[in-house]
């Protein structure tokens, strides 16, 4: 019974992966980055709230700029290795 509840919970993990979008998140990352709510939308709720404590400074927009073209850079293998 244990093991196929670690089955379902990898299952739902490799599908909740399998859900974002390379592109998505490189909009979210460019438009809305100085935020964080690209990071939120990866599963980073921790650097979320970072970004979204600093986003007075403007630094975490800078950063979101250049997070969004090194999305939009990587193959989508890459993505999915780096973000799953």
């Amino acid at each position: 019974m244990a093991t196929s509840k670690r089955t379902i919970n990898n299952k739902r993990k490799n599908n909740e992966a399998s859900s974002r979008n390379r592109i998505v998140a490189a909009i979210l990352a460019i438009l809305l980055g100085g935020l964080g709510i690209h990071k939120f939308y990866l599963g980073k709720a921790g650097w979320g709230i970072l970004y979204f404590i600093f986003s007075w400074t403007f630094i975490p927009a800078i950063l979101g700029l250049f997070e969004g073209i090194i999305f939009l850079t990587m193959s989508d293998n890459e993505f999915q290795e780096k973000y799953s």
